[in-house]
């Protein structure tokens, strides 16, 4: 899932841009549609920026989770995707699905590396969803597209 739109008007670094409304009303529209069509995920994961944070939260209070049960993993604001791939390969083998809340291009990236479905740019809150046949993260590789959820497509 990439990050909700967020705003450029507040001079901060870049990890604590915040959310802009639209963003707000985008990753919540995003996250109502995946509750109805997914299965909640056995563990979730974000960047620490505040953007893709906030973009979480708002998917753990659709999906009736916990604050507490999101982990924040440092490695997770990327936007090449390398360092996205290495924590995929190391997750353990007990957790059957993830979700991830990042950043593009990293995710735009790992859409078209894995998924089956080619996609240009994965725009903010749309959200990917990927399937593969492995008994093991670290034998990650080509997997099955199971849904795109883009939320201009929502509104």
């Amino acid at each position: 899932m990439r990050h909700g739109k967020s705003s450029w008007n507040y001079d901060v670094p870049d990890t604590e841009r915040p959310l802009k409304s639209r963003g707000k009303r985008d990753a919540a529209l995003v996250a109502k549609t995946f509750n109805e069509s997914s299965e909640i995920p056995d563990k979730i994961y974000s960047s620490p920026a505040k953007r893709a944070l906030d973009t979480c939260k708002i998917f753990l209070k659709t999906l009736d989770i916990p604050t507490s049960e999101a982990q924040i993993i440092e490695n997770l604001y990327d936007f090449g995707g390398q360092n996205v791939i290495a924590f995929l390969k190391d997750l353990p083998n007990s957790l059957s699905s993830v979700m991830i809340f990042g950043h593009n291009h990293a995710l735009t990236s790992l859409t078209n590396s894995f998924g089956n479905k080619y996609i240009d740019n994965l725009p903010t809150s749309g959200l990917v969803e990927i399937e593969f046949d492995i008994d093991e993260w670290i034998d990650i590789k080509n997997g099955t597209t199971k849904q795109i959820i883009i939320p201009k497509a929502l509104r």
